[in-house]
């Protein structure tokens, strides 16, 4: 089950942001304030970084954009005392939650690390985030032991991860520090933050793909009345090739393609980095879909020898190619079965849009 945030009984939440230079904490601390400011929060940042330059600074655009305010005394005053003086004003103001935003570390020092456990003792955090990045691989493993025995955290945020990275790192922070990891960061915006699903990513790394967010992408992109048939017809099991080649054409406005195709079963993240994917071959789907008479769209099954040579004939295309496409379509009923076939658990299709 992924985990959220804990929020203090007694407001404000105070959440105390650590990791190394570079991990992309400010941004992320700005992130998560976003999110919780859509969820109804109040939120105020707090410049804890002293020593960076342009530290305060980055973490006040950051805050602009979101028009979330930013507590500062300037780059003068020790770091637990504008921790202090911060929690004092959100409590003074009526903020409700509270983003400390510390000094990174280049590397793991005594002295930066005994001041975040002052800012820890002063402050009693409700939350104490560790920020890494997934790029650094196995190094990742050390930074989350290491921050944690100093400071026992209560849990991680893993940044830069995309398509490319498998999540081992994720597994195995979890498996050492024994700690959730609650956010991912997916890229540069200041809106690419999202609950950390363990499901998600163990099949992601297992290669069943990542079809829940693949789901959650579709929620924006579809109306909700075919929707709603569409999710009837995945029920009844009557989902056809006219659905298939509809869904087709609503794909496009989901984003990249190459995105969406990491999140689907079978394919490698990263396999299609270099690779455009082929508008081409969407077109040939296409073809062949609309070369096939209603009775065949309905009921692929009938599809013999014959009628797949008509069907590449009348569409430019394969028999290969034919054969293909209805492979494919064969494995999303069946994936679509297992989903609706899920015992006395809502369906994950309560009021979902279908990508495929």
């Amino acid at each position: 089950s992924q985990s959220k945030l804990t929020i203090a009984s007694q407001p404000p939440t105070v959440i105390m942001m650590v990791g190394l230079q570079g991990a992309g904490k400010t941004t992320h601390a700005g992130k998560l304030a976003g999110l919780y400011k859509k969820q109804g929060k109040n939120p105020l940042l707090v410049a804890c970084d002293v020593y960076r330059p342009a530290a305060i600074k980055q973490l006040e655009i950051v805050g602009e954009k979101l028009g979330i305010p930013v507590f500062t005394l300037g780059d003068k005053v020790s770091p637990v005392k504008i921790a202090k003086e911060g929690l004092k004003f959100a409590k003074q103001k009526g903020y409700d939650m509270v983003f400390i935003d510390t000094a990174g570390r280049l590397q793991i020092d005594e002295e930066l690390m005994d001041e975040l456990k002052n800012i820890k003792k002063k402050i009693e955090p409700t939350e104490i985030l560790l920020t890494i990045d997934a790029m650094i691989g196995q190094e990742s493993v050390n930074v989350a032991e290491t921050f944690n025995n100093l400071l026992d955290i209560t849990g991680v945020i893993l940044t830069k991860l995309d398509g490319d990275t498998r999540g081992g790192a994720a597994l195995s922070i979890r498996y050492v520090t024994g700690k959730p990891i609650k956010f991912i960061g997916t890229g540069e915006k200041l809106d690419t933050i999202e609950p950390f699903h363990p499901d998600r990513m163990a099949s992601r790394i297992l290669g069943m793909g990542d079809v829940l967010t693949l789901i959650d992408k579709a929620q924006a992109a579809f109306d909700e009345k075919p929707a709603a048939e569409l999710e009837q017809k995945m029920r009844q099991q009557t989902f056809t090739l006219d659905d298939y080649l509809e869904q087709l054409g609503q794909i496009k406005s989901m984003g990249s393609l190459e995105q969406l195709m990491g999140m689907i079963p079978g394919m490698k993240p990263g396999a299609l980095k270099d690779a455009k994917i082929d508008e081409k071959a969407m077109a040939h789907t296409e073809a062949i879909i609309q070369a096939m008479t209603m009775a065949e769209r309905e009921h692929p099954e009938i599809i013999n020898a014959s009628r797949k040579r008509r069907i590449a004939i009348g569409s430019g295309t394969s028999v290969e190619e034919v054969n293909k496409l209805l492979k494919q379509f064969e494995q999303m009923k069946k994936m679509m079965k297992q989903f609706s076939g899920m015992g006395g658990k809502r369906s994950p299709f309560g009021k979902m849009k279908i990508p495929f």
